[in-house]
């Protein structure tokens, strides 16, 4: 109970109008303030929208660096989150588009520029403990974005539907809905998976006991 306690004062920190209004006035402190207490739920939202292969912390100080030129231009101190939401998607977004233009160019290079894009094999760097939790977690970065973005603040931030709603600008109600949805949407896309393997496997059993044959 104590560390729901606890998650729920940071997380009132982090939309305090004072300390935004400070940190929009010049004050260093509040802005240091602002991002220590906003940069898990930031990495959560680039995970959402960043291309795979793409470093998540050179990502996060690009977030950082935008946050402390722009702060002055932000007009109402509530508006917080969601604007911090929108420089992070868009770095991640611009990272992406980055990505597919340098995947292009070597393609281009060796003469294989009309050819499917090579799929990356690099994982993100995040810390996932088990083979099962690292199947849900690609299994969410598959979701369309409306759903994704939810889902992994939900599950990797483990903020409340009140606290999603408030940085994506949208009702809980529809939180509630897209989350939902994306948990049915990340059941069905493991069960195929896990239809698919064990498909893969029995076929596999069978080639083996074929080609052992005498």
């Amino acid at each position: 109970m104590d560390t729901r306690r606890q998650r729920r004062e940071l997380d009132e920190q982090q939309i305090n109008p004072g300390i935004v209004s400070a940190a929009i006035r010049g004050d260093r402190d509040a802005l240091s303030l602002l991002w220590d207490d906003s940069r898990r739920w930031v990495a959560a939202i680039i995970l959402a929208h960043k291309p795979r292969e793409a470093d998540l912390e050179d990502l996060l100080q690009l977030v950082a660096m935008q946050l402390c030129r722009k702060i002055s231009t932000l007009d109402e101190p509530k508006a917080f989150r969601g604007w911090l939401r929108m420089i992070a998607i868009n770095i991640a977004r611009a990272e992406g588009r980055k990505s597919t233009r340098r995947k292009r160019s070597m393609l281009r290079l060796v003469g294989l520029g009309d050819t499917r894009e090579v799929r990356e094999e690099r994982a993100d760097e995040l810390a996932l403990s088990s083979e099962q939790s690292r199947r849900v977690y690609h299994a969410a970065r598959s979701l369309p974005a409306g759903y994704r973005e939810p889902v992994l603040l939900r599950c990797l931030q483990s903020m409340s539907y009140e606290q999603i709603g408030d940085a994506m600008g949208l009702p809980v109600t529809t939180i509630e809905t897209r989350i939902a949805r994306g948990r049915r949407m990340l059941r069905e896309i493991l069960a195929q998976q896990q239809k698919q393997e064990e498909t893969q496997r029995r076929a596999a059993m069978q080639g083996s006991a074929i080609g052992g044959a005498p």
